[in-house]
């Protein structure tokens, strides 16, 4: 598990450095203004998992799930809700890790 670092996007551009996505999963710090980027470079599709930590009215919140296409990307906007209470973090996992790399952006 990697603990993903965020990276400013400055108004007049930037080129982000990429991590493997981790087979054990990864972390992110969370905020308004963050975004998850995975790159699926793979010849099949990939599901991104956010835990979801809390409860609402005492139920459980389900953890948000993204499908990136083979050879496509996502932006996952890492908001609050995914803050877990010890941590701070949001928990990333993937359905598989080939070809697949991530970037957390903070935007200005």
């Amino acid at each position: 598990m990697a603990a993903l670092a965020a990276q400013s996007v400055a108004l007049a551009g930037s080129v982000p450095t990429y991590a493997a996505a981790a087979g054990g999963g990864d972390t992110a710090p969370v905020g308004s203004n963050l975004l998850l980027h995975v790159i699926n470079g793979g010849g099949s599709s990939v599901t991104v998992t956010l835990v979801t930590p809390g409860t609402s009215g005492g139920l459980a919140v389900a953890d948000a799930a993204v499908a990136v296409a083979a050879g496509a990307s996502a932006f996952v906007p890492l908001r609050s809700v995914y803050r877990n209470s010890v941590t701070g973090r949001a928990a990333i996992t993937y359905s598989g890790v080939t070809s697949v790399t991530v970037a957390v952006l903070r935007l200005p």
